[in-house]
């Protein structure tokens, strides 16, 4: 994989403590960092949808509860944030930010299958990223 900016430990985590917005006492997730073939061999496989995507989010699916709890994985391609920054005029970091809250939600049970719940997702991600002092992704 070629070289590609990732945030530090300490973003991830603020980003994620963000996104989780104090409900959670202790989770466990995994965030996996992969190069654009892979992000396309797991799009193809789990979502039979062509080509690398900027995240994928596989939820945790148990019939018990766990301690700490444990959310998911995260799978992220640094390659294409970079594009995507560049392409839509926004700063790396805001990118990651962005996509790191879009794909915690979708762990915690939020989506985007709907008019009304891409809309409801769309607001919570542009609040919790003002918190942050980033700028709305979807402007």
């Amino acid at each position: 994989m070629r070289s590609c900016w990732t945030p530090s430990h300490a973003q991830l985590q603020r980003w994620i403590n963000k996104a989780l917005q104090n409900k959670y006492e202790s989770v466990e997730l995994t965030l996996r960092i992969v190069d654009e073939q892979e992000s396309a061999n797991l799009n193809q496989r789990y979502r039979n949808k062509t080509g690398p995507t900027n995240i994928l989010s596989f939820m945790f699916d148990c019939e018990y509860k766990t301690d700490p709890l444990i959310l998911g994985d995260l799978v992220i391609c640094p390659p294409l944030l970079v594009h995507e920054a560049k392409e839509q005029e926004k700063s790396l970091e805001a990118h990651w930010a962005h996509l790191v809250i879009h794909g915690i939600l979708h762990l915690l049970g939020h989506d985007h299958e709907t008019e009304k719940s891409a809309k409801e997702m769309e607001m919570l991600e542009i609040q919790l990223l003002k918190e942050l002092k980033y700028e709305n992704p979807y402007e």
